[in-house]
């Protein structure tokens, strides 16, 4: 497990799941930074995508894990901050390749998408696995750069 907060959040459609997945974080004695939502009344995914990006940036929060319906809008909204590598995964194998080949920082689950139980295994495994580094290590270096020019 890292050492260092880590970050939770998530839009209306994702609550529960972040709940639970911050439960999770809290009995395993892992400082837990809540960026919200509080609740299940609508709001916009992108505005916690980036406030998680801001806390990876900060250095606030060493890993996260956001949830919506899908993963998919508050992953995007994260990834557009190049501190930030948010692997949305559906499974135990896609948490650790996301570790081992990417050294995402945040994952994402989409609460439409996946099962409870599969989401705390895959969580547990994406904070257990370490950055392989080697042969990726270029190819990781490549996500945070300006790709604009």
């Amino acid at each position: 497990m890292p050492g260092g907060a880590i970050a939770v959040a998530s839009d209306h459609a994702g609550f529960d799941l972040k709940e639970i997945l911050k439960r999770d974080l809290v009995e395993a004695g892992l400082d837990v930074l809540d960026l919200g939502t509080d609740s299940t009344r609508s709001v916009d995914y992108p505005d916690y995508g980036h406030a998680m990006a801001r806390a990876v940036a900060s250095g606030q929060a060493v890993r996260g894990v956001l949830v919506c319906g899908s993963g998919i809008g508050i992953s995007i909204a994260a990834n557009r901050h190049p501190e930030v590598r948010a692997a949305l995964v559906h499974d135990v194998t896609s948490a650790r390749l996301a570790r081992l080949h990417n050294d995402a920082n945040v994952v994402a689950f989409g609460q439409r998408t996946i099962g409870t139980e599969t989401a705390r295994e895959a969580l547990k495994v994406f904070l257990d696995t370490e950055w392989e580094g080697g042969r990726h290590a270029a190819r990781v270096a490549k996500l945070s750069k300006d790709c604009t020019r």
